[in-house]
């Protein structure tokens, strides 16, 4: 075999990874229905954990959740829905809806109107939509009901696009008139971590030029009550002391639910609009523990896979991360799991750690969106989220620097992690924007 000649053949520079920027966020959360909102909970150290009336039922081991406050959703009939004053629907595009979409749709407005996005730029072919939530299972319930006592032909003809887990994607995509690529994501608690690291990669990799990143779950008894048979659900009835992710007496989360919405753009592209910048995207990295369906590799080595990818995709070192937003659902087992995924990435290091969720509560497929979208705006404000209801911190996490109380520090470069069942593991990496 002839090989070319050495001048003939033709190197082709190493292509430029672009950068991509957050530039606008939306919020409905437990803490708070807007980005102002929820800055002023995580600032103040605000629970949005309370007395759940849904979860007060005989069948029920649990009654605290990370309430959404001011909706109401008492049947699958939308016509039946209460919003908060100032959120809107309009019924032709509700009609198709899950509790989780109207939380995301408001959401998604405020996104736009805080990244001061133009309708050109919202409905353009570089311009996506990747979103995560694992559809409406009160929804499906109730509708799947009416089917079979009715049968399908006098069912109402969008049971079947409000119930399922595309939902989300289905009614975003098209009241917004997304033009870009979309898909939903479906890896549990990772989900919409996993979201943000497709949109990141879309756009480095030129395919977009802006993305909205989405993550929404319902907030009720049905998308509740199921983890408490895995046992991963607190049995206390005090918000005041569980969760506690980290503490000796840490019994499980507090569920939640909710949307949140981060827009993310290349960042010459966010230059000629004069947006304004939260945090820089930088890389991320995912693994699966091929361990157990639902319980986490003991030892974390599949998170700490994840982190070491996420800083290898970044082009940073250990030693600039200052800040880890943990997982920390307050599980026995997956917070001591990744209290040794983080000594074994970080060594002797001791990096500051907190669990927003012992504030938020585990919003589950939205979980990841919104640590990230929580990251990045105490990257901007400069501020630490803290772990609260911590009495005692569990020997596991000798050498964490978990954060219990607000502390005068400003994080420059901050890395969340998601855990989900299967085994998924997710690290995002953001920092401070700098030219």
């Amino acid at each position: 075999m002839r090989f070319p000649a050495k001048s003939h053949v033709k190197f082709h520079p190493a292509r430029v990874v672009r950068r991509v920027v957050v530039t606008g966020l939306g919020f409905i959360s437990s803490v708070g229905n807007s980005r102002a909102e929820v800055l002023d909970s995580l600032l103040h150290q605000r629970t949005g954990i309370e007395f759940f009336p849904e979860l007060d039922t005989p069948i029920s081991p649990v009654r605290i959740a990370g309430t959404i406050k001011g909706f109401s959703f008492p049947s699958e009939d939308q016509t039946t829905w209460q919003m908060p004053e100032g959120i809107s629907i309009p019924r032709k595009e509700m009609r198709s809806m899950a509790p989780h979409v109207v939380y995301a749709y408001a959401a998604l407005k405020e996104a736009i109107t805080d990244a001061r996005l133009s309708p050109e730029t919202i409905s353009n072919p570089r311009t996506g939509l990747t979103s995560a939530s694992s559809g409406s299972a009160m929804m499906s319930y109730r509708n799947i009901g009416n089917l079979l006592k009715k049968g399908p032909l006098r069912c109402h003809p969008f049971s079947l696009a409000a119930s399922v887990a595309g939902t989300l994607n289905f009614n975003l995509v098209s009241i917004f008139k997304i033009k870009g690529a979309s898909s939903g994501l479906i890896s549990a608690c990772a989900s919409s971590a996993h979201a943000f690291g497709y949109a990141l990669d879309l756009i480095r990799q030129n395919r977009q030029d802006a993305m909205f990143v989405v993550g929404a779950e319902d907030c009720d008894f049905f998308s509740i009550v199921p983890f408490a048979g895995v046992r991963a659900l607190t049995r206390s009835t005090d918000p005041t002391k569980s969760p506690c992710p980290f503490d000796v007496k840490r019994d499980g989360f507090a569920a939640s639910g909710g949307g949140t919405v981060l827009f993310l753009e290349e960042l010459d592209h966010a230059r000629k609009r004069g947006a304004h910048i939260y945090a820089e995207a930088i890389g991320w990295g995912q693994s699966s523990d091929g361990y157990d369906v639902v319980a986490p590799s003991p030892n974390g080595e599949g998170l700490a896979r994840a982190m070491s990818d996420s800083l290898k995709d970044s082009g940073i070192t250990r030693d600039e991360i200052d800040y880890i937003n943990a997982h920390g659902t307050g599980t026995v087992q997956g917070d001591a799991a990744e209290a040794s995924a983080i000594k074994t990435v970080f060594g002797n290091r001791s990096v500051r750690v907190s669990s927003t969720k012992s504030q938020t509560g585990h919003a589950l497929s939205g979980a990841g969106a919104l640590e990230a979208a929580i990251c990045s705006l105490a990257i901007r404000e400069k501020f630490t989220p803290v772990s609260m209801n911590i009495t005692e911190l569990d020997p596991v996490c000798e050498g964490l620097d978990i954060v219990t109380k607000p502390i005068d520090f400003a994080p420059r470069t901050v890395l969340s992690n998601s855990l989900a069942f299967g085994g998924a593991n997710v690290a995002l990496v953001l920092r401070r924007f700098e030219n």
